[in-house]
This record gives C-alpha cells, sequence and structure tokens, in this order.
C-alpha cells in the first residue's frame, strides 16, 4: 500500500452558501498530500450552486482536484451515494457543510487505518467540536457532543457523518448510502461494515469544528429526527443481531427522554386537584404519585442541568438556568415525537421519510 494513499473527500451541499467557502477552504488547506475533493450539490434552492461553481477545478490546476455535482433535491443518503460513486480514492471521508475540518483531519484519519494486530479496518472516525456560540441552546449542544466523545472508545459503533474515513472498496461492496434513508446514513453504513467483520476506530485527533447550534426550532427538530432514526436503526438491527461493541453515541438521551412522562404525570395529578373536588391529601395515592413524579423530574433535571450550567459567567449561569427547564421539557417531548413517527414508520414500513 502507498505511504500516502489517495483519500476522496466529500460533502453534501442542501441552501448552505453561509457555509460554502469556508467549508471548501478547509478542506483544500489539509495537510494530507494526496487528496481530492467532491463536492454535490442536492438542488438547493439559494445560492449554494453558483457558490461551489466557483470551486470547481477538476485538473487541480489550484493544487488540488475539486470536483463540483449539481443534483436535483435527492436527500443526503443520495447525494452522499453520489459523490462515493465519483471517488476515485482508497479512502472515501465524509464532511458535513456547516463545518469546517482542522487541516490534520485526514492526516489523523489515515494515521489510524492500518489497524492493531489483524484488525480488519474498514473506517476511522473522528471528533467533532460544536462551538458553543451565544445561547444556552447552542451550549448545551456543544456540551452534549463533548460529553459522548468523552466516553468513547477506541473501538466504535459509529463512523459519523461530519468526521468520518471509509474504505471505498468495503463501503461499496455494502451497497453504500442507501437513498431511501431518511437521516442516520452514517450509523447504518457503520452497522453493515462491522457485520461484514470490519472494525471502525475512533481517533480524537482528527478534529471537525462544527458551527454553534443556536436555534431552539433546528435543535428539536434535529433532536426528533435523531429518535426517528434511531427506532430505524434499532428496527433493523435490533441487539441479537449486532456485532461489535453497543451504540455509544446516546449521551443524556435516555434522561432527557424520562423527562415529559414524569412531568406530565405530575402536571396531570397537579390539574387533577385544582380543577375537581378531589382534595390535595398527603396520604393519598393520587397525591404521593404526583409529588414523586415532580421530585423526580426534578432530580432528573437538575442532574442534566449541572452538566450544562458549568461554563460562562455567572450572569449566563443564571439566564441559563430559568431557560434550560423549559428547553429540558421541550427536548423530552420531542424525543417522544420523533419515537412515535419511528413506531409508525414501523407499521407502515417507512425509512423516515
Amino acid at each position: 500500500m502507498s505511504e500516502y494513499p489517495m483519500v476522496s473527500i466529500t460533502v453534501a451541499v442542501r441552501d448552505a452558501e453561509k457555509w460554502v467557502d469556508d467549508c471548501l477552504q478547509s478542506l483544500v488547506n489539509q495537510s494530507y498530500p494526496n487528496i481530492e475533493i467532491i463536492a454535490v450539490n442536492d438542488g438547493s434552492s439559494d445560492s449554494s450552486g453558483e457558490y461551489l461553481q466557483n470551486w470547481h477545478d477538476p485538473e487541480g490546476k489550484k493544487g488540488i482536484a475539486v470536483h463540483i455535482a449539481q443534483l436535483p433535491p435527492s436527500g443526503l443518503s443520495a447525494a452522499r451515494q453520489h459523490a462515493l460513486k465519483m471517488a476515485k480514492g482508497m479512502w472515501v471521508a465524509i464532511t458535513d457543510i456547516d463545518c469546517q475540518p482542522h487541516p490534520t483531519w485526514i492526516e489523523n484519519l489515515v494515521k489510524q487505518s492500518k489497524g492493531i494486530d489483524d484488525e480488519d479496518v474498514v473506517s476511522v472516525a473522528g471528533r467533532v467540536i460544536f462551538e458553543e456560540g451565544d445561547t444556552v441552546v447552542s451550549r448545551i449542544r456543544a456540551q452534549e457532543i463533548e460529553s459522548k466523545y468523552l466516553k468513547r472508545s477506541r473501538r466504535t459503533t459509529l463512523a459519523n457523518g461530519p468526521c468520518s474515513m471509509f474504505l471505498r472498496e468495503r463501503l461499496l461492496q455494502i451497497g453504500g448510502f442507501n437513498p431511501e434513508w431518511f437521516h442516520a446514513e452514517d450509523m447504518e453504513v457503520s452497522l453493515k461494515l462491522i457485520d461484514s467483520g470490519g472494525v471502525i476506530i475512533h481517533t480524537p485527533d482528527a478534529v471537525v469544528q462544527h458551527v454553534a447550534e443556536s436555534s431552539l426550532r433546528i435543535f428539536l427538530r434535529k433532536r426528533a429526527r435523531d429518535a426517528r432514526a434511531h427506532m430505524r436503526i434499532v428496527r433493523n438491527y435490533p441487539q441479537r443481531k449486532r456485532q461489535g461493541p453497543g451504540f455509544d453515541f446516546m449521551g443524556n438521551s435516555w434522561f432527557v427522554l424520562a423527562l415529559a412522562p414524569f412531568l406530565g404525570g405530575g402536571v396531570f395529578q397537579l390539574l387533577r386537584i385544582g380543577l375537581t373536588d378531589v382534595q390535595f391529601d398527603y396520604s393519598a395515592l393520587g397525591s404521593q404519585l404526583m409529588l414523586m413524579m415532580i421530585a423526580i423530574y426534578l432530580f432528573l433535571g437538575i442532574k442534566l442541568s449541572k452538566g450544562y450550567l458549568g461554563r460562562g459567567s455567572l450572569k449566563t449561569k443564571v439566564i441559563d438556568s430559568f431557560q434550560l427547564p423549559i428547553i429540558l421539557a421541550f427536548w423530552s417531548l420531542w424525543l417522544w415525537k420523533g419515537i412515535i413517527l419511528g413506531v409508525m414508520d414501523a407499521v407502515f414500513s417507512k425509512n423516515g421519510h
């Protein structure tokens, strides 16, 4: 094998004109000497296509070959699959357009691709750092992702979309990215590769910077999407069929998921007492249930909040402390929304569209 096997860096783009130049510049600036860049415009309705076309340099006259493909709106998986078919490299790396990989990202991924002893390394995953931004939502997201990576082992089950590299031939052998998948295409191919006998390695040295996720609306929409996709993954890959280590990227989702039922149960009992002739009685089962549910909700909320309030000025912590309970409650509700949609997908044999 060559000392510097070729790596095809791919990125899908949809309505991301404000990020195109920064992302593409970070890819061109990679320290690794043997790369090509493939960017696929997935039917953008803004000026992303024009911005991308300014980078089109298939012959590499400016140093790095940059290929731009234009598709009708097809979805992330379809765009990744199109880039995979265009790729010439031994390895195919994927990232997202709202990311800026550090200059040594590919270099550090390739360093770990040889594995240890007889490991059949088919993918290497790096580490994503979310910018903290200036909202409580962006701080939650940044710290949530950071805590997940801190707990991650060297051998893992997920080659994350923003920061990973795959052995091209092995990825093609399993069919690549199925255009019918809706989200979690990275988890789907990761599990397929593990099922084929391959190993996925995580290296924290291969860093990708992600823009701050500041909008509560977008945050909630993505968390519902994650939960919905997770239901599809569990449906297609139940624990009895999975090989290798268990899922290692769930973070605090289980704690957050538990908030809504306990809060809802407590509020229901509170309304029942306030709007009916039922009297509050500490010894009554309903009253005890209400107090227990509210207490558990507060316990879970405080446990989560302690991690998210650990940074920033005193003023920032005070402001965040008032917003966090509301955000956590909505987060929990949107996770349940995603789970319900995932169950409906299973009933109607859908993939999350």
